[in-house]
């Protein structure tokens, strides 16, 4: 569906009624009669009528309310695609976190909003300008939805939508929005012609994302995050197959096949692999940014194919243009764009050892025969590691599985009531792990943290793993027991995951890979390319 309408139960505060919009990809045709396709822009008014009680807001440049008659008007002065239309009601307070940012969320919220992002945004949205000019849509602010909105993040333009739920994630909650704020120049500024190129949007934002997190938070940090979601690639890599259509670049889309069903971390990191190859070609970085900064400049309102890109790429440099670089062997953009498979080239990410090297010896230090858990236990205090450098660790630990009884027994021992005080993105890896060695002393952890989640990206991989396990009744009497506190869409995902046995439906998740957050929520099904039962728990999904 395109308008989600929420009982106030399905809400935080369980006060007032709540409705939200997701537009991408091809849904706000069922919002509105538009020419519903990126290649077409246009601005948009909206008068919108609401009860008292209810604040109303819009993906616009300017709003004005008349309180006698409960009417609000909304203007978006900028052409934008009708994927970007976005609007949201219900029980909304604000406060201003910066000069040109407010957030937005239920009272019972707010603090913590307002604890988390209190002077951050500026300072991201300050970076992002240096790096590729003025940021052009007047405000930023942010919204917090209930759990039941189906993704991590959308950047629509001057109110970023994000999930409630990650909101006790720190690290990836500014993961998440720093790769928002990077959409506000790449996607929303100049977006893709056709969904068959979406790595234009994706590819390029996630790379702007990581040049604004390496300014403000440092090299170590960044490389540690990309290690982290390249890691999430190979294992989809993996699951589908190297030879997979989905894998390339530009894919083809079939008529009748929802494009949200072609987000995939492909998208996003195969995307950002190519434009971080087509940075090193310059040298420096800082000559590949004045080249997007030109770039924006000139496809600012208007939306782009990839030649449009490349191109400009090479005219911006015509001394790579004499050396043919897009023809070099192994590496021709042409191959980027059409092969299947991994990346051609990734990154160096050696700059990330200092944070990634005491995940890999750890790593080995468990998974090493014979078992030596007094030094592994001793080796490290999770506690004081960073959020990316756990996940890491366990998803590790995660592909490995099922591992020795005798290893999950330790493991357990030495870490699981320290990862109980830890946020969800860690704590749900935990679970998934303890699902798949059928670890049964830890089975209540997985009751109590399904008894207390209502989001999709939390929700969906446990169930997906339960029931490819020896686990289903478990999960049934669970599902029985909660079905009353998830939205009616996630309550039927779950249902189908349920029925189908040892064969769960590929529904995909989005644990914080996403804002755009990656996982765009593949819907309920994966593209019929993807063959069989897959649970791409790291496609973020952020748009």
């Amino acid at each position: 569906p395109q308008i989600w309408w929420l009982d106030p139960e399905l809400t935080y505060g369980n006060a007032k009624p709540f409705v939200f919009t997701q537009g991408h990809s091809v849904c706000n045709r069922s919002f509105f009669p538009c020419f519903d396709t990126p290649a077409v822009k246009c601005t948009y008014s909206a008068t919108v009528k609401a009860p008292a009680g209810i604040q109303v807001l819009m993906s616009a440049t300017q709003s004005t309310y008349l309180e006698e008659e409960g009417v609000y008007q909304f203007y978006m002065e900028y052409p934008v695609p009708a994927y970007l239309v976005a609007l949201v009601a219900g029980d909304l307070t604000h406060a201003d976190i910066g000069p040109r940012s407010r957030v937005w969320a239920e009272p019972c919220l707010l603090p913590t909003a307002i604890s988390k992002l209190s002077g951050m945004v500026e300072r991201w949205l300050t970076a992002a300008e240096s790096l590729y000019g003025p940021y052009i849509w007047g405000r930023y602010d942010i919204v917090f939805l209930p759990p039941s909105f189906p993704i991590v993040a959308m950047e629509n333009p001057c109110l970023t939508f994000i999930i409630s739920s990650i909101l006790e994630s720190d690290e990836f909650l500014i993961i998440d929005v720093i790769h928002e704020v990077a959409h506000s120049w790449f996607g929303n500024a100049v977006t893709n012609a056709t969904w068959e190129e979406m790595w234009l949007s994706e590819g390029l934002a996630t790379y702007a994302q990581r040049r604004i997190t390496t300014e403000t938070y440092g090299a170590a940090f960044t490389c540690l995050e990309t290690a982290f979601r390249l890691d999430a690639l190979h294992r989809q890599m993996k699951l589908l197959g190297e030879d997979n259509p989905v894998s390339k670049l530009q894919v083809k889309l079939e008529p009748g096949v929802n494009p949200s069903n072609l987000m995939n971390l492909f998208t996003y990191e195969k995307g950002y692999c190519f434009v971080y190859y087509l940075s090193q070609l310059c040298g420096d970085p800082r000559h590949f940014d004045s080249f997007l900064r030109a770039y924006i400049e000139k496809y600012k309102f208007t939306s782009v194919v990839a030649q449009d890109l490349l191109d400009s790429f090479l005219n911006f440099f015509p001394e790579l243009k004499e050396q043919c670089v897009e023809s070099k062997a192994g590496l021709e953009f042409e191959r980027w764009l059409n092969a299947t498979g991994p990346p051609l080239a990734e990154p160096d990410l050696s700059q990330g050892s200092s944070l990634t090297s005491p995940v890999e010896t750890l790593f080995k230090l468990w998974t090493t025969e014979p078992l030596d858990s007094a030094a592994a236990a001793s080796s490290v205090d999770l506690t004081k590691w960073r959020t990316f450098q756990t996940v890491l660790f366990l998803d590790r630990l995660l592909d490995g599985s099922p591992l020795p009884h005798e290893v999950i027994k330790k493991l357990s021992e030495c870490y699981s009531s320290q990862l109980d005080s830890m946020n969800a993105e860690i704590r749900i890896r935990w679970l998934q792990i303890v699902v798949r060695n059928d670890y049964y002393p830890d089975l209540y952890k997985v009751r109590r943290f399904l008894e207390n989640q209502m989001s999709r990206m939390y929700t969906i991989p446990l169930y997906e793993d339960l029931c490819t396990g020896t686990l289903k009744s478990f999960a049934l009497e669970i599902f029985y027991q909660t079905q009353n506190q998830l939205h009616p869409n996630l309550r039927k995902t779950i249902q189908q995951i349920l029925s189908q046995g040892l064969n769960p439906l590929p529904a995909i998740d989005t644990t914080a890979v996403t804002a755009d957050t990656p996982a765009m929520v593949l819907e309920d099904k994966v593209s019929e390319a993807t063959n069989g039962a897959i649970s791409l728990r790291d496609v973020n999904v952020s748009a």
